[in-house]
């Protein structure tokens, strides 16, 4: 097979004849013969990927898409990043497994870990390496803070998502993912969450004075207000799978507030803003808050080697000795190929690409706002939704652009907002190509350049 070409060289997205085509479908018979039904991305981008460079895919029948899903976020330096390449296949020939041993590329992983942080946390926090899964995190925080408070009850927002495992999905807002599974973890409480598109106490943005963290601030404070006082309060900073929903920072911030008023550990889940997606290396940062635990996982060691971990105020590391194991959270190539992602993020300004970038997709997007169908357009840094006022024609948007070589996710209430999530390091010039193709699928009149 001829290789994709390299960053150097980035070619423009190329698309012959229908998807799937012969070879791909090929493939995805086979996924449909042997593999478990519960697969979901093979069902909306029919492809099947042969190889990767940068910010492209190439398919079994030679098509070329540009990548704006990065293995759901996880390729924060796109696919193959030579250094980050590198970096793990050396870490491979000296050791891959070491459980939860000390050993030097853990401590490398580690002190870059923490030297990320803002100043003013770096001495106080603690990591725990966690399973290979963000929701393997998430149960981690869950144990440690109902541990240390000796609590049991939690607090969780609408919309939000925090994974898949038993604990994860009760946090998480969809209710069509938990209806099949009876008996789920119960002391969870959902509060409104500030998406002013949809305003959760039904007021106009105009009128708003962040009324929906009002209900939180009455309810914890409220001795009939049916709540004891809860583990921990989780919190996202904007909603990936919920639709790329910024939270507010007036809401953010009375929520902190509020659970250090009343000693309730505040977890911010990074499991996707994080690793600088949202252009500051944890998206708690734009917020001016400094949360109790984060939760990270997915872009930590930048190319989609797993590895999952909590950082945590020392003042909660009450748990016991093997509370909270895991035979996989020793991922030594993941923990080697993520100090080199740091290095580079570092090196290269890679966070101020971010932000340029960012600024670029809210400019280019900006034409959207005006156009039929398109109710609301949103993001920070490299993270931006389009919200569509149907389900149809999101689905529409994401196969026409698959059929033009671009690769996006739907994401928020009924799927009605296309996501974008390119590698961190993405050129103007695939932000461009990107955004032609999706001006074109969202609105027909709009030309291809």
């Amino acid at each position: 097979m001829n290789p994709v070409p390299t960053r150097t060289a980035e070619p423009v997205p190329r698309v012959v004849g229908d998807l799937p085509g012969p070879r791909s479908a090929d493939f995805l018979a086979h996924q449909q013969r042997w593999e478990s039904n519960a697969r979901a991305y093979p069902r909306h981008l029919p492809i099947a990927i042969a190889e990767a460079n940068g910010s492209f895919v190439r398919d079994m029948d030679g098509n070329v898409f540009i990548d704006f899903l990065s293995g759901a976020g996880v390729l924060s330096l796109g696919h193959n990043h030579p250094e980050v390449v590198a970096a793990a296949v050396h870490q491979f020939s000296v050791l891959s497994h070491a459980l939860d041993f000390p050993t030097p590329a853990k401590r490398e992983f580690t002190d870059a870990q923490l030297s990320m942080l803002p100043p003013g946390m770096r001495d106080r926090m603690k990591i725990h390496f966690c399973g290979p899964t963000g929701a393997n995190a998430v149960d981690a925080a869950l144990k440690l803070c109902k541990t240390a408070t000796g609590r049991g009850d939690v607090v969780a927002f609408q919309g939000g998502f925090h994974g898949s495992s038993h604990a994860a999905m009760a946090l998480s807002g969809l209710v069509s993912q938990k209806q099949p599974i009876a008996n789920g973890m119960p002391g969870v409480h959902f509060f409104p969450y500030s998406y002013c598109v949809r305003c959760p106490v039904g007021l106009s943005a105009d009128s708003c004075q962040t009324n929906c963290v009002g209900l939180l601030e009455r309810s914890l404070q409220d001795v009939n207000g049916g709540i004891p006082r809860p583990a921990a309060v989780v919190l996202e900073m904007v909603q990936g799978e919920g639709g790329v929903i910024p939270a507010r920072v007036d809401f953010v911030r009375r929520v902190r507030e509020l659970t250090a008023r009343l000693d309730i550990p505040l977890v911010v889940d990074e499991v996707q803003t994080g690793c600088g997606r949202t252009g500051t290396w944890f998206a708690f940062e734009q917020y001016g808050i400094e949360p109790d635990v984060i939760v990270a996982s997915k872009a930590l060691s930048g190319m989609g080697l797993p590895v999952a971990l909590i950082i945590y105020d020392k003042r909660l590391d009450t748990w016991a000795p093997g509370a909270h194991s895991g035979t996989f959270r020793g991922n030594q190539a993941a923990f080697a190929a993520g100090t080199a992602t740091i290095r580079i993020v570092q090196r290269d300004d890679v966070l101020g690409n971010v932000r340029r970038r960012g600024e670029q997709l809210a400019d280019r997007l900006s034409v959207l706002r005006a156009r039929p169908g398109v109710r609301e357009v949103r993001g920070r840094g490299l993270m931006w939704g389009v919200e569509l006022t149907s389900a149809d024609h999101a689905h529409a948007v994401q196969a026409d652009a698959l059929r033009h070589g671009l690769i996006v996710e739907l994401g928020g209430r009924d799927d009605c907002v296309v996501r974008l999530m390119p590698p961190l390091n993405v050129t103007a010039e695939v932000i461009d190509q990107a955004c032609a193709i999706l001006l074109a699928a969202v609105d027909p009149d709009v030309t291809r350049q």
